[in-house]
């Protein structure tokens, strides 16, 4: 008579508690005296974690298919992730194909890059390197007042956008908004003004309002209505509708359920996205130069075109302190405002 294959695995069991003692593979984990317990029973190691071995039957039909089922939802996994892979790859090259990248051209000019950079750098030497950094930022101080500019034009384009999506974001909100047609409308609008690049309407303002810093500060006011709107409302869709409800059943109006069951709920969120987008807007404030709208973008624009090399290091080294000391202001700012929600 032939026995079955058994499979020996060795498990890791907790010391049973104090006042049991186990007997054989059935026996009932009864309470014994102390006395029977060390007269009749050898003592149980006394470690954290004591060690038996327990068989299983690797030919148990039961264990048998979950294996096969295992290694066949394995196998499905791996043609789903590598036919995934080829997918992508293959929209990448179809992409770059109908984009007209160049490999072989960006191999042949890569270097040029690196290299303008460097024609930009000024020439350093330690023994005059005072003289030679006084003659590199030498119009330090017009760049400073045309970079305050551009953080203002960035700051009142923030503040005009953000206002402007908080007020449209709970009718764009699919759980707050009454009319249907009004928040398809008012959707279709916040995407026309983040979908217009903040350069083109730059353009169009520079030519209704003239040269100045009112054409930026308009496109960034706009773009940013479009982007905070639908960041607002997205929001707004996932709050807690219990107090919307509870006001509501109140006879609360419209306008006073967002005051007091909408807002204290995002008001938070809303501050946070905002500064993100002050961020970002600097960095957008800094380009509107190049039309006309203001800013130090004037000024670089101008040392490109006429190759001021020394010139468009040190406006792009100030633009990028600038936007590094916003950016840790800003992100600071955040992470109090998130710290204050998660602690409420």
């Amino acid at each position: 008579m032939r026995c079955r294959p058994f499979d020996t695995v060795a498990v890791t069991s907790p010391q049973p508690p104090s006042g049991f003692h186990l007997t054989g593979p059935g026996a009932d984990p009864s309470p014994l005296p102390l006395s029977l317990r060390e007269r009749d029973s050898p003592r149980l190691p006394r470690q954290g974690n004591s060690k038996m071995t327990l068989a299983i039957d690797s030919a148990d039909p039961a264990i048998r298919v979950h294996a096969e089922t295992y290694r066949q939802a394995m196998s499905a996994k791996r043609r789903q992730t590598l036919i995934g892979v080829a997918v992508f790859i293959a929209f990448v090259l179809v992409a770059a194909r109908g984009s007209e990248v160049d490999l072989q051209k960006f191999a042949e000019n890569a270097w040029r890059f690196p290299k303008y950079i460097l024609e930009t750098m000024p020439t350093l030497r330690w023994a005059t390197l005072g003289a030679d950094v006084a003659e590199w930022f030498w119009g330090w101080k017009g760049w400073l007042k045309l970079l305050w500019q551009t953080i203002l034009i960035a700051y009142v384009g923030t503040i005009l956008g953000a206002l402007g999506g908080f007020l449209f974001c709970f009718v764009a909100a699919a759980n707050l908004g009454k009319s249907r047609w009004g928040r398809f409308a008012t959707r279709r609008f916040l995407e026309f003004c983040r979908t217009v690049p903040e350069i083109v309407f730059a353009l169009i303002f520079v030519i209704a309002f003239g040269l100045g810093p009112l054409p930026g500060v308009l496109a960034i006011a706009i773009h940013t209505m479009g982007a905070m709107g639908k960041l607002f409302s997205e929001v707004v869709e996932n709050i807690d509708m219990k107090p919307v409800d509870g006001l509501t059943a109140t006879g609360a109006g419209w306008w006073q359920t967002i005051r007091f069951a909408v807002v204290p709920q995002v008001l938070s969120n809303f501050a946070s996205y905002a500064l993100l987008r002050f961020e970002i807007n600097v960095r957008g404030a800094s380009i509107m130069g190049f039309v006309g709208a203001g800013g130090i973008g004037q000024d670089l624009i101008e040392a490109i075109r006429k190759f001021y090399f020394t010139d468009i290091s040190a406006i792009l080294l100030m633009i990028i302190v600038t936007v590094m000391l916003i950016d840790y202001a800003t992100e600071r700012l955040r992470h109090a405002l998130l710290s204050l929600e998660h602690g409420r």
